[in-house]
């Protein structure tokens, strides 16, 4: 396969584009911010006017969309599908609900074209290195098919599964764990900051300690900070933790604490944070506990 469609040219897609590009493929490419579409010009790629034009006459059509909602219309509504070749492939990337993603397979595998459900984790730095970690589901054959195009974004490329929906899957378990654990930093921080500790020594001594996690290291320094750069929003948190509880509901599963996690990154949505870095969940621990004004190290 040598002609690629991708639909979502964001902050992790564009540069997943470009990857792409840079791999041998050609891309046509379309989002619904033009400026992206010139930038992906600009590498080499070709700009659609709209997904049914991206779509049209390629072998394979990369969904990086916001959620499921977003693919369907892409794919169904606008009639992307009908335009990719027969016998091509749909990579959906997105995060999305296993049942969701598992519906949306059936309908695309009817149509005689094939489906991978993949995932990723790692992003906007993972996705400008090609570092990603891809989480793919897909009859065999469809991974083989469909792996050249997958490892050109990604250098840690797993088959999951043979059946759409398990990729979906494994990615809500990560971010159930990245969620809880962001989580559960902000309220050891906490503590912490309403018993006078200084948060900075404490992140130190935690970081080389058995209590340490990547997520400590990674967001515990931001949460020392203000306003930090933000990598991953708060806003993600809200959407991905509700993708977790809606896959417990499915499969009869308790997960409070993943509950938790939810109502907490929600409160700090509501206060008006949700484009914040996902670090700031500590804003709701600050309000909570009246800790904003106390020293905390930064």
């Amino acid at each position: 396969m040598t002609t690629i469609g991708f639909i979502g040219l964001g902050s992790m897609g564009l540069p997943m584009a470009f990857n792409l590009l840079k791999a041998g493929f050609g891309v046509r490419g379309f989002d619904l911010r033009t400026d992206a579409v010139g930038l992906l010009e600009d590498a080499g790629g070709t700009g659609a006017s709209t997904a049914v034009d991206a779509a049209r006459g390629t072998d394979a059509l990369v969904l990086m969309v916001v959620n499921a909602a977003q693919a369907e219309t892409v794919l169904f509504t606008d009639g992307a599908l009908d335009q990719l070749a027969p016998g091509g492939i749909v990579a959906l990337m997105a995060t999305c609900p296993p049942g969701v993603v598992t519906d949306l397979a059936a309908r695309v595998e009817a149509t005689g074209r094939g489906f991978v459900d993949c995932p990723v984790s790692g992003g906007v730095v993972g996705a400008v290195g090609a570092t990603l970690t891809i989480m793919a589901a897909a009859r065999r054959s469809v991974f083989e098919a469909a792996k050249p195009i997958l490892e050109a974004m990604g250098d840690k490329v797993y088959h999951v599964g043979e059946e759409p929906g398990q990729g979906a899957t494994v990615k809500t378990v990560n971010q159930l764990l990245c969620g809880v654990h962001i989580a559960v930093v902000a309220e050891a921080f906490a503590l912490a900051v309403r018993k006078g500790v200084d948060l900075g020594i404490l992140l130190e001594i935690m970081s080389g300690s058995s209590a340490s996690s990547w997520m400590l290291k990674d967001r515990g320094p931001r949460m020392l900070m203000a306003d930090p750069e933000i990598t991953s929003a708060v806003d993600i948190f809200v959407k991905d933790l509700g993708i977790v509880l809606e896959a417990g509901r499915d499969a009869k599963v308790a997960l409070p604490l993943a509950a938790v996690a939810h109502q907490l990154f929600l409160a700090t949505s509501g206060r008006g944070d949700g484009a914040a870095d996902d670090s700031q969940v500590i804003r709701t621990y600050h309000v909570m506990n009246g800790t904003r004004d106390l020293p905390s190290g930064n």
